[in-house]
């Protein structure tokens, strides 16, 4: 059964329990009430029928006064001497059942009552009687007995649950209706909420629940569009990772090959019985230097792995920036010297930070080694700037620079500008981005600042110690 039909029924069966139970009371109720008030305003005409009989004078009228206060009252009336023995009846076949003489019992009582009536209203008969002492009359009655019948009452009793039961028809069939339109419009969302999670089960990310409502139904609408959007970001976020992922084996694949192939055919050189010993040195040294340079991409991916997985990949120390860029001058002073570069350092003085001195020694590593690779003459500069809390090191050099269509992937794994060239160089083309790496684990960043032909500018913040 679908949840409309449940929630109708539900809502069907729970209202006309509650109806019928309603008019179930009501009725009783009110037939409670009616003969209720009946047998008080019964027990007002007795009196006053008693009053009005102890007043007749006992003359040849009285029979027929009798009569009329019967006819004009609608009540059966019986007239009884001081011995209890009926002498008047009207109209007489009401009475043709019905004792001749009243009890002891019974006289006995009503004159204990002094002048009020006795009321018999037993649910197994069909008639409501009252008896009444006349007392001090002026005829011969004594006692007056007084009946009707109780359909009387319950003919108006009759006519209203008539009204009532038509009233509780039309409002079943009114509950039914409204319930079936009630359930449709509270089933509406659900529905159309279950067919949008399905939709997006199957994959259609762009599905957007238009469900103007300010209800629970609105804000699940709500929800599952976040939840789409998120899906959706995170599957083009995926995508992207696994191009990405895809290229970084492709890239990994043909890293490793050219030297292997480089190593490969040196090896066959070697293997010459009449080679040089001029060339078997050189045959070494290249194969060795390619040795070197599948350690170093290896070392390289090793560090992103880290920084990828390991939370501790950092530790963070007190360390002196003057002290660390002197050392990273004197390592890298012969080597720029020696291609005929100017390596200088302007503005260093004591500026203490907190970071990782063997991965920020890595970083300048990079950074100077990249630019005297790539810088043919002129010089590079290395320095820092305090800025307020932080302090920004930088990496200049006079080199050739970087086009602006570069910029956005220089930092991705093995991206280059001119792979050719860079494969020339030795580069693994993973050093800017083991460089990113190690600064996102600082909670800093590499940027850069780059002017074709005129020279690149990188540089980098760290947090200043007080």
């Amino acid at each position: 059964m679908k949840i409309r039909s449940k929630l109708a029924w539900t809502y069907i069966i729970l209202l006309v329990i509650g109806i019928i139970t309603i008019s179930a009371y009501s009725i009783l109720t009110i037939r409670s009430f009616l003969l209720e008030e009946g047998e008080k305003q019964f027990e007002r005409d007795a009196l006053s029928l008693a009053l009005a009989a102890s007043s007749f004078k006992n003359d040849e009228q009285f029979d027929e006064r009798i009569q009329q206060q019967a006819q004009l009252s609608r009540y059966e009336m019986a007239v009884y001497d001081k011995d209890g023995v009926r002498f008047l009846t009207f109209p007489e076949e009401a009475f043709e059942n019905v004792a001749p003489y009243l009890g002891d019992s019974l006289m006995t009582e009503l004159e204990q009552r002094d002048g009020n009536p006795i009321i018999q209203n037993k649910e197994q008969s069909p008639k409501l009687i009252a008896y009444v002492d006349l007392g001090q009359s002026d005829n011969a009655a004594q006692y007056l007995r007084i009946s009707q019948d109780k359909g009387q009452y319950y003919a108006a009793v009759a006519s209203i649950r008539h009204i009532i039961y038509a009233g509780m028809f039309f409002s079943i069939g009114a509950v039914i209706i409204v319930s079936f339109l009630f359930a449709r419009y509270i089933a509406a969302p659900i529905l159309h909420l279950n067919a949008a999670a399905l939709d997006i089960a199957r994959g259609n990310l762009d599905r957007k629940i238009d469900l103007k409502r300010n209800d629970e139904f609105g804000t699940l609408a709500d929800s599952l569009n976040h939840m789409a959007s998120t899906l959706r970001a995170d599957n083009e976020k995926l995508k992207r990772l696994n191009e990405k992922q895809s290229q970084f084996f492709a890239d990994i694949t043909h890293e490793v090959r050219n030297p292997l192939h480089t190593i490969s055919g040196a090896l066959e050189m070697l293997e010459l019985e009449n080679l040089q010993p001029e060339k078997k040195k050189q045959y070494m040294k290249t194969a060795q230097k390619q040795i070197l340079r599948v350690a170093r991409l290896f070392e390289d991916i090793k560090t992103l792995q880290r920084y990828d997985f390991d939370e501790s990949f950092i530790t963070r120390k007190k360390i002196d920036l003057k002290e660390l860029i002197n050392e990273a001058e004197q390592a890298y002073q012969p080597i720029a010297e020696k291609k005929g570069l100017e390596l200088v350092t302007t503005n260093i003085c004591s500026c203490k930070v907190n970071a990782d001195p063997d991965k920020i020694e890595q970083v300048l590593d990079n950074l100077i080694s990249n630019a005297i690779k790539y810088t043919l003459k002129g010089k590079i500069e290395i320095g820092f700037e305090k800025k307020g809390e932080v302090a920004e090191i930088y990496v200049k050099d006079t080199g050739p620079g970087i086009g602006k269509e570069h910029l956005d992937r220089l930092f991705d794994r093995f991206y280059r500008t001119d792979k050719a060239r860079s494969r020339d160089k030795g580069g693994t083309g993973l050093g800017l981005s083991v460089v990113k790496g190690i600064l996102n684990a600082h909670q800093s960043d590499i940027k850069v600042e780059s002017t074709v032909g005129k020279g690149s500018r990188f540089y980098f913040t760290l947090p200043i110690l007080d």
